[in-house]
């Protein structure tokens, strides 16, 4: 279960921009409030495990992730790597690489499964393709319809059970209270329906469950890196991109699709995550610091995400971009084009009756 303590309001974080005001009104745009500071499951260091931790060297954790250094998710990682030596006693460090320099995403898991001392950041559409199958619905087009939504859920005994599950094939989450950002979609020309998206090529990360989604959405989903993404929509390979706004600008997007759509499709929690193996190798106190770091961090983070999105819709409007709300119509109308995803658990190995379980985990 994860510890529990007290979190305050983010400061700022009120509901901001034009209340809705019948079908053709914009939607009101909500800055997620700070999540609880949680405690995952801990592994036990087993009897006779040796290597760094048993030596007298420094265990140096390298961390990659996609995003920049400009980039909250950036900043933040910054911020748990100074947290790590402050209250740590030297024995384990953090190495960053940002901008996938260390490797892709699934590179990195394959990694942590060998053994390797990697961490990086994740969600569930990737755990799904790495055996936690259930864990893909977190991630589907509109299943959260707000963040008390998402806090909720993580903070279950059935999510608890899910990464404990997870832990079992080899990936341990570290923390799982860090905001990624409400993701939305950019397109070269200006799109409002579900209609307007049919047969478009959207870049997606190479993972099932995003695909998927937007494949019943209706768009033709289209797996890059994300640090390809800019030139595949520069030569048309793919002619639309979803991501939240601090990753949208900070890749530049905005010089090569001008178009944005605010569908909020996804309210993207992220986790840390590194391999069960390797977590096992360490001293408890190190497991400590590790995980109770993360999870510090992580509300650095959602600190730093609530005062940049502001910041970033104004740079996106500075540089051109055209920004379309969603109303309520349009809304509904997503959202039942999605419920097609949800058709399709037997294809994702989900568990029976999954969508009611996860909804009712958050108290749906």
């Amino acid at each position: 279960m994860f510890k529990k303590v007290l979190a305050t309001c983010l400061a700022g974080a009120m509901a901001v921009s034009l209340a809705a005001c019948g079908s053709g009104s914009r939607r009101r745009r909500h800055r997620p409030q700070r999540p609880q500071r949680h405690r995952s499951r801990r592994a036990r260091r087993r009897p006779g495990d040796i290597g760094a931790a048993a030596s007298g060297d420094a265990i140096i954790v390298k961390v990659g992730y996609e995003n920049t250094d400009a980039e909250p998710i950036g900043q933040a990682m910054k911020h748990w790597k100074e947290l790590v030596e402050e209250q740590g006693d030297g024995s384990i460090q953090l190495e960053l690489f940002p901008n996938s320099s260390l490797g892709t995403k699934s590179q990195l898991i394959d990694m942590m499964l060998l053994g390797q001392p990697v961490i990086t950041i994740a969600d569930g559409a990737f755990y799904a393709d790495y055996g936690a199958k259930d864990m893909g619905i977190l991630y589907g087009p509109f299943f959260f319809d707000t963040w008390d939504d998402v806090w909720t859920l993580i903070e279950s005994d059935w999510y608890a059970d899910e990464c404990a599950k997870l832990e079992e094939k080899g990936l341990k989450i570290l923390a799982s209270n860090w905001i990624y950002g409400e993701r939305h979609l950019m397109t070269k020309n200006k799109v409002e329906t579900p209609e307007d998206i049919k047969g478009l090529k959207v870049r997606v990360a190479s993972s099932e469950i995003y695909m998927e989604g937007w494949n019943a959405l209706g768009a033709t989903a289209t797996g890059i890196a994300l640090g390809e993404t800019y030139q595949a929509l520069q030569t048309g390979v793919v002619e639309g991109v979803e991501n939240p706004l601090s990753v949208l600008y900070a890749q530049s997007f905005q010089e090569v699709t001008p178009n944005l759509l605010m569908t909020s499709h996804i309210k993207n929690f992220t986790t840390w995550v590194c391999g069960s193996d390797f977590f096992g190798t360490l001293t408890p106190e190190q497991q400590e610091l590790l995980v109770s770091t993360a999870e510090e961090a992580g509300l650095y983070n959602n600190e730093l995400q609530a005062e940049a999105d502001d910041e970033y819709m104004q740079k996106l409007l500075d540089a051109g971009v055209t920004v379309t709300e969603m109303t309520d119509e349009n809304l509904a109308a997503w959202k039942e084009k999605a419920q097609a995803f949800y058709e399709k658990g037997d294809q994702f190995g989900w568990s029976d009756g999954l969508y009611e379980t996860a909804r009712a985990a958050m108290g749906k």
